[in-house]
């Protein structure tokens, strides 16, 4: 089982706004959140890494 991973932390990784975040949510373009209480959500963290792995180079390849 992958490791949870607080909001701050998500996006020191991604290194995206918390604005970008949740649109990328809305369109369902990110791994789901987890509900730990009534305001605390974390990510799980292979989640997140697969997502990263996953964007595009840019430039010449």
């Amino acid at each position: 089982m992958s490791n949870l991973i607080k909001i701050n932390e998500v996006l020191r990784r991604c290194v995206i706004s918390r604005a970008t975040l949740y649109r990328l949510l809305a369109n369902n373009e990110f791994p789901r959140q987890v509900l730990l209480s009534k305001r605390a959500i974390a990510f799980y963290e292979n989640e997140v890494d697969e997502w990263i792995k996953a964007r595009k180079r840019v430039g010449k390849e």
